[in-house]
């Protein structure tokens, strides 16, 4: 699957119109995102996030959650901490 749009840095739409709210601390890795980088989606065991995308060709993660969901302010400032 590729990006259908990624206007804002934290949203994700993908071609088969699913849409991902990236984890704050994965922000920078979907920055090196193009649009023809190939993605898979995958259900992860994560405290927070119940998604990865993964880039087919990296490997590289970033870690999300449903676009319509949002993070806690606790979550992240637990992240940043630990």
């Amino acid at each position: 699957m590729r990006i259908k749009k990624h206007e804002k840095s934290y949203i994700v739409e993908l071609e088969d119109d699913s849409a991902w709210r990236i984890w704050p601390c994965d922000l920078l890795t979907s920055l090196y995102w193009m649009p023809t980088t190939q993605f898979e989606v995958s259900e992860i065991d994560d405290e927070y996030c119940t998604h990865a995308l993964i880039d087919r060709t990296t490997g590289t993660r970033v870690r999300v959650i449903d676009a319509a969901a949002a993070f806690a302010v606790e979550q992240i400032e637990a992240s940043l901490i630990s």
